[in-house]
C-alpha cells in the first residue's frame, strides 16, 4: 500500500514538473517565435546564416507560435503540442545541417545555433516524458460522428461495401475486399508515398457496427469500429467512427503528420463530412475556392488562388 502511495505521489510530482517545464516552453516558443517573424534578417546574421533565408525563419516563426499556443490550449496535460515542438526541433536540425554544408555560412555560429536547438530539443523531450508521453509510442484514440440523414440500412450497406470507401475517403487509393472477412487498403501517405496493409474484421453486426483492425506487420498499426446509431424521431443516423491507431513514430510521427496536413482526426471528420454530401446528394460539394494539390476535399470560402 505504501508503495502504490508512494508511486503515485512520484508519478503526480513529474506531471507537476512537466506542467511547469512546458509552460515556460510556450513562452519560449512565443519570444522566439515573434523574434523570427519581426527580426529574421537580424536573426539570419546571429546564427550565420544568410539575410535570404528570412522567408523560411519567419515560418518558422509562425510554427513557434503556434506550438506555444497548442501548449496552453490543450490544458494541463499538453502532450501531443510538446511532441509537436520535438517534430518542429527536428526540421531546425534539417535547416542548419542544410546551412552547415553551404559554403557561404558562418560554421561556428551554426554550429552554436545547433547545439542550442538540440539543448531545447532535450527539454522538450524530458518535457513529454514528464507529462506521461512515454517515448513517443503510445496508441491514439479518434472519436467523431455525425448525423446523416438516411437510414440504418443504407449507410451500412453503403460502408460495408469496401469498394465504396475511396469515393468519400480521398486519402485512400482503394480497398479491395478478398474475402467477406479480410481485406488490403492503400492511402496516400506523405511525399506521395502509398502506404499498404492488410485488415480484417472482427464484428459485424447486420445495420449496427463494423469493427474492424489491421494484421500483424501493418505499416499502420490500428483498429476501429463504425456504428450507425438511430436517432429520435427519425431523424436521420448517427454515424459515430472510433479508432485506436499507434502511427509510425508514436507521438512524434502523429506531430510530424500534423505539420504535414495528415492529422489522423480531421482526415476521419473529412471523411465523415464527404460521406453525408455523397450519399445524401449523389456528390461531394466543393466551393469553387478549394485546392486539390493536397487530394482531399478541404472546404473553404471560394477565393482565387495564390498560384
Amino acid at each position: 500500500m505504501a508503495t502504490a502511495v508512494r508511486e503515485n505521489y512520484l508519478d503526480e510530482r513529474e506531471e507537476n514538473q512537466g506542467r511547469q517545464l512546458a509552460n515556460g516552453l510556450a513562452w519560449f516558443s512565443l519570444g522566439l517565435g515573434l523574434t523570427e517573424l519581426l527580426a529574421p534578417k537580424t536573426l539570419a546574421r546571429l546564427i550565420g546564416v544568410r539575410e535570404s533565408n528570412a522567408g523560411l525563419i519567419r515560418a518558422f516563426g509562425a510554427r513557434e507560435i503556434a506550438s506555444g499556443l497548442a501548449i496552453w490550449s490543450q490544458g494541463e496535460r499538453p502532450v501531443e503540442a510538446v511532441w509537436s515542438r520535438v517534430a518542429g526541433d527536428a526540421l531546425d536540425l534539417t535547416a542548419l545541417g542544410k546551412s552547415m554544408a553551404s559554403s557561404d555560412t558562418n560554421k561556428g555560429k551554426v554550429a552554436f545555433a545547433t547545439l542550442n536547438v538540440l539543448a531545447v530539443t532535450g527539454l522538450d523531450v524530458l518535457c513529454a516524458r514528464k507529462l506521461g508521453g512515454n517515448d513517443g509510442h503510445s496508441s491514439r484514440r479518434i472519436v467523431k460522428g455525425m448525423i446523416i440523414d438516411r437510414s440504418r440500412e443504407e449507410l451500412y450497406k453503403m460502408w460495408r461495401n469496401f469498394d465504396n470507401l475511396p469515393k468519400f475517403m480521398k486519402h485512400l487509393e482503394y480497398v479491395r475486399a478478398t474475402d467477406h472477412t479480410f481485406s488490403h487498403w492503400a492511402a496516400k501517405g506523405p511525399a506521395g508515398k502509398i502506404v499498404e496493409w492488410d485488415a480484417e474484421i472482427t464484428q459485424d453486426i447486420l445495420n449496427e457496427l463494423i469493427s474492424w483492425r489491421s494484421l500483424d506487420g501493418a505499416s499502420i498499426d490500428h483498429s476501429g469500429t463504425v456504428r450507425f446509431i438511430k436517432t429520435p424521431g427519425s431523424r436521420g443516423t448517427l454515424v459515430q467512427v472510433e479508432m485506436q491507431y499507434a502511427p509510425p513514430g508514436g507521438v512524434v510521427g502523429t506531430a510530424i503528420a500534423g505539420l504535414m496536413g495528415k492529422n489522423p482526426g480531421q482526415l476521419t471528420e473529412e471523411s465523415l463530412r464527404d460521406f453525408k454530401q455523397y450519399i445524401e446528394t449523389g456528390e461531394i460539394i466543393v466551393s469553387d475556392g478549394t485546392l486539390w494539390d493536397n487530394g482531399l476535399l478541404t472546404q473553404r470560402p471560394a477565393q482565387p488562388s495564390e498560384e
